[in-house]
């Protein structure tokens, strides 16, 4: 078996669906960054635990978890509330909760994200892993940008199996300032890390697509007009305009995104000088 935490910020409209998917494991918290709708209510009704930590960023968070929450397994599965766990990764974790190898301190699990109700794999870069289901005692995660990945030592392996987000699970409007948001994470984390950071173009040819995703990340924010580089990779090379209308319009939002950090790392420079 494995345990399940469930990151929260005012999620009733969110956290049924969310619980619901996480049925199959018999110990669930709500980790909660103190709420003011019904979203511990709804925790309790379910019969899942409730701890409250303030939330200082995503890493923080998850690492708070796995060091402090008592969790009744070692191997704990982390959602955010507007994702949901699918009978196949249940399953499987629960495989890899019962044989709990002691070679391995993380897995990467690749979501399925659903985008006006359609999943849209090919433009949001599918299967674009997350570490998500660990050994709470052994790992470690770090932030980068507005995220979290797992520490360079940690030793990984991948979980073919996948989790549902649903990006527009608060509506679009709420999407766009949640990625206004992540745009000022993301500025001020590439200002902090310096501009003349060194880019290995070795990463663009690595041998797994994760290192490969990383790499262009990191590359692309030293490119000018990065929103249209954004719709171009996105729904031209990765054929998004397979995706639909969602893709089209989920496209927009990330070429949006990209000049936003743009915008950000330019106005964060001036308030330096």
């Amino acid at each position: 078996m494995f345990s399940v935490v469930i990151l929260t910020l005012n999620e009733e409209k969110n956290l049924p669906i969310c619980l619901a998917s996480a049925r199959s494991s018999d110990d669930v918290v709500v980790l909660d960054s103190g709420s003011t709708d019904r979203t511990a209510a709804i925790a309790a009704a379910a019969g899942a635990r409730v701890v409250v930590n303030r939330f200082e960023n995503f890493a923080a968070q998850r690492n708070y978890a796995d060091r402090t929450i008592a969790f009744k397994y070692p191997w704990v599965f982390h959602l955010d509330a507007d994702e949901q766990l699918t009978p196949e990764l249940a399953r499987r974790c629960s495989q890899i909760g019962e044989t709990d190898p002691a070679d391995v301190d993380g897995f990467w699990v690749a979501p399925r994200m659903l985008f006006r109700g359609r999943w849209i794999p090919h433009c949001t870069d599918f299967p674009a892993y997350q570490a998500r289901f660990v050994h709470a005692s052994r790992f470690s995660f770090v932030q980068v940008g507005h995220g979290q990945r797992e520490a360079p030592t940690m030793r990984m392996q991948t979980i073919s199996e996948n989790y549902l987000h649903d990006l527009s699970a608060d509506g679009e409007t709420a999407l766009a300032a949640k990625h206004q948001r992540y745009a000022r994470q993301e500025a001020a984390a590439f200002l902090a890390r310096g501009d003349v950071s060194s880019v290995s173009p070795s990463g663009l040819f690595a041998k797994t697509p994760l290192e490969r995703r990383r790499a262009l990340k990191a590359l692309s924010s030293r490119l000018p007009a990065r929103g249209s580089l954004r719709f171009v990779y996105q729904y031209l090379l990765r054929r998004g305009f397979l995706d639909g209308g969602a893709g089209f319009a989920y496209c927009r939002l990330m070429a949006k995104y990209e000049a936003w950090i743009g915008q950000e790392i330019a106005k964060q420079r001036r308030s330096l000088r």
